[in-house]
């Protein structure tokens, strides 16, 4: 039996559905759907308003589809350390409901498409700025940072902020001070967000040789670093105020939302400072207050694109 005999016999095994079910999750839903609950307060804010529905959708297919493009090429050339990690343990390549050259084919087909689309039917700009996403992501990050640096997330974040820009420029055509704001606001947020679930899983990255800071670095050499991020991602938000500008929802929303994710950052640092092991900090706390963080920031920046009040500065 030849190799291409072999690997059909083994797919063979999987039913339609499940192998259908692998392809989506290559593209990782769940970051997908954390990546577009920003793309639309931000249209929100670029139109003073809802825009048109047919762009707000346009812009969100070509959104997903970017992201399940870096996505799935990012699992493709992890392959090697997700089967290694108890974290990554059931991503499809892993399992093998879907092979490798299956996953290299479908996320290349995704980047093309979600560029095609976005040139075609939204513009120019949000195009550019989806292939530069997808690259950044992938090479840069995937290729170039993850494996070599402490300071992988830090960097590699930047793909995750680029949805604020194609949203934006989806709207206007262009880019402007507000959108790059909102940029070094998920920028400023990527670590305090992932390092906690570093933490978490640091033997599974010191296992496959992933330097993550929480790896290379004591918990309260990481506490002390979630702390800085925290406080100048709260200080970002607050410029966002004058720069948009926006009204009085999102100001209170966003000193109120920077002060508890302030107190729960402080709250890692203290438990940094009274553990003797990385077990012991409950990192998962802060992890899950990030993503609700997030969202409620966004959320409430999208109330006040669309309620009629006095922005605080005009």
């Amino acid at each position: 039996m030849t190799a291409v005999e072999d690997a059909r016999g083994a797919r063979s095994r999987w039913t339609r559905r499940q192998r259908v079910a692998g392809f989506v999750a290559l593209t990782k839903p769940r970051i997908i759907e954390l990546l577009l609950m920003t793309t639309v307060p931000t249209m929100m804010l670029a139109q003073r308003g809802l825009p048109p529905l047919w762009l707000l959708g346009a812009t969100l297919v070509g959104g997903t589809l970017a992201a399940g493009s870096a996505n799935a090429l990012n699992c493709y050339i992890d392959r090697d350390i997700d089967m290694r990690m108890h974290r990554t343990g059931k991503r499809p390549l892993v399992t093998g409901v879907v092979s490798p050259r299956e996953a290299l084919v479908f996320g290349l087909v995704l980047g093309v498409l979600s560029v095609a689309w976005l040139g075609l039917v939204v513009n120019g700009l949000s195009a550019l700025l989806a292939a530069l996403a997808i690259a950044f992501y992938v090479v840069v990050y995937t290729l170039g940072l993850k494996r070599r640096t402490s300071q992988n997330i830090v960097w590699g974040g930047a793909a995750g902020c680029m949805p604020v820009l194609i949203g934006w420029s989806a709207v206007t055509g262009s880019l402007s001070w507000t959108p790059w704001v909102l940029f070094a606001v998920i920028f400023l947020w990527t670590p305090p967000h992932y390092w906690p679930l570093s933490i978490k899983y640091r033997a599974d990255y010191a296992e496959v040789g992933v330097p993550m800071l929480p790896v290379v670095a004591s918990p309260l050499t990481v506490g002390r670093q979630v702390v800085a991020y925290a406080w100048a991602m709260v200080a970002a938000t607050l410029v966002l105020v004058p720069i948009a500008p926006t009204g009085p929802v999102y100001a209170v929303a966003s000193v109120l939302l920077g002060g508890w994710f302030l107190l729960e950052s402080h709250a890692l640092l203290r438990r940094a400072k009274r553990v003797t092991s990385a077990d012991e900090v409950g990192a998962m706390r802060l992890f899950h207050t990030s993503i609700s963080y997030l969202t409620l920031l966004f959320l409430a920046l999208a109330v006040d694109a669309v309620v009629p009040l006095q922005p605080l500065f005009s």
